[in-house]
């Protein structure tokens, strides 16, 4: 084969032919790129310092990380962390020892996906970038707080780059097209389809684009033909990483918030993106005990009967029981009164060690431990008007019925019956003798 995958002639990647030329060129990210951003300034200046780019797929951070060492003049080496091991850093530091002995000039070490490289990678880094040989630009699509040494985060400033807006992915488009010298064969809808489709990925945008073209399709596409023609992406979503956890935050804070419509977008996007959805039932099962908790008893039991229904029956039907468990727990009135009480009931458990319990309240099933005093006038509840015989079941040293109040319920929901009980229950305790050991 005189052409292979790899070959010199092979034509280049639309994102790769209109990857910006000049600094000037960058969109969305005009916070960090424009006459007061802080890589503005870094240019500006005329010196470069390390920092780290973290944003999602498709955004510029190496079209950012390239520019940035052009306009000033730098040396540039670029490294994947996927492939370069320790061995392979260490060559690429010693070609940056040279070349800035021969050019006396520094390096900029681009490093992409940066997060991937291990420990001893990332601290193999710090030498150089402490005495100058180079000045480390580093791509992440994680957070940085939890996937890079804190050695390494004290000598670099993280900036973060936006997700494209739509409007910015239009820009992209007109881009495309000015460059095939034609417009898109698509309706306006379709238009704005394949912005979503996109999901604010401006390279996966371009590839969409150069997949539109090279169909040369006769007519306008609609949004069914743009559906059947290319294959709409998978949702941005790690199921072991941080997106993870922000889309639970983001369901459970609007299932605090009672809001089911928002509570119900950010479950869909969670089993979109391929979550389990018994992921989603514990975290229901939380809410509907932490927030709802005795406002209405039964959102737990609601969302328990949905998932065993859920398991029971499968997908696609089964995600009728997950919407019912989330639309009652949204709803249901609230309450953290339960929350709360178990939290100062550990607080005070931690605080006054191991007191004895009363005795009256123990059990005596030995002869000894009767004449020990205990369970000496301890009182049945049941044999007493309303089951209710008033006695404190406190240690005498918390105070017996002057004990710290721990569970105090609100007035809402089915909690406003419970208040009303204890209050009335508080009453007839005033009343009874409280017995001593």
């Amino acid at each position: 084969m005189s052409d292979t995958l790899f070959s010199a002639n092979a034509p280049r990647p639309l994102a790769e032919i209109l990857r910006p030329r000049r600094f000037s060129d960058i969109i969305g990210q005009e916070h960090l790129v424009g006459p007061e951003g802080a890589l503005a300034r870094m240019i500006a200046a005329k010196r470069l310092s390390s920092f780290i780019l973290w944003g999602p797929p498709g955004v510029g951070k190496t079209t950012i990380a390239r520019l940035m060492a052009d306009e000033v003049g730098y040396n540039f080496i670029q490294l994947s962390a996927v492939s370069t091991g320790i061995a392979d850093l260490r060559k690429a530091l010693a070609e940056a020892t040279r070349l800035r002995e021969s050019a006396s000039k520094p390096t900029v070490a681009f490093v992409d996906e940066l997060h991937r490289f291990s420990r001893p990678v990332q601290d193999a880094l710090l030498p150089a970038v402490e005495d100058g040989t180079i000045v480390l630009i580093g791509a992440t699509t994680e957070n940085p707080s939890f996937s890079l040494v804190s050695a390494l985060l004290s000598r670099a400033k993280v900036y973060t780059l936006n997700r494209f807006a739509a409007a910015d992915l239009h820009r992209v488009i007109a881009r495309a097209e000015a460059h095939f010298e034609r417009p898109l064969p698509l309706t306006d809808d379709a238009r704005d389809a394949l912005v979503a489709m996109a999901d604010g990925d401006a390279r996966y945008l371009l590839g969409l684009c150069e997949d539109i073209v090279a169909t040369d399709h006769p007519s306008d596409l609609d949004t069914i033909a743009l559906a059947t023609l290319v294959q709409q992406r998978a949702p941005l979503y790690d199921k072991g990483q941080e997106e993870h956890f922000n889309l639970l935050s983001c369901f459970h804070k609007s299932l605090r918030g009672s809001d089911p419509d928002a509570a119900l977008y950010w479950a869909a996007r969670m089993i979109a993106g391929g979550e389990d959805p018994s992921v989603v039932f514990r975290r229901l099962c939380c809410a509907a005990s932490e927030d709802v908790g005795m406002a209405d008893p039964q959102a737990l039991v609601q969302v328990m009967t949905a998932w065993q229904a859920f398991e029971r029956v499968g997908l696609p039907e089964a995600r009728l029981f997950l919407a019912q468990a989330i639309n009652y727990v949204a709803t249901a009135p609230k309450s953290n009164a339960s929350y709360r009480a178990f939290d100062k009931a550990s607080a005070l458990a931690k605080s006054t060690g191991s007191i004895a319990p009363p005795k009256r309240i123990l059990n005596a099933p030995t002869k000894l431990m009767k004449e020990l005093g205990y369970h000496d006038g301890y009182q049945y509840d049941h044999d007493h008007p309303d089951a209710f015989a008033g006695q404190s079941f406190f240690p005498d040293e918390l105070g017996g019925h002057d004990h710290p109040v721990l569970y105090e319920p609100n007035e809402r929901g089915f909690e406003r019956d419970v208040k009303k009980r204890l209050e009335f229950w508080n009453r007839r305790r005033k009343q009874a003798p409280e017995g001593k050991d």
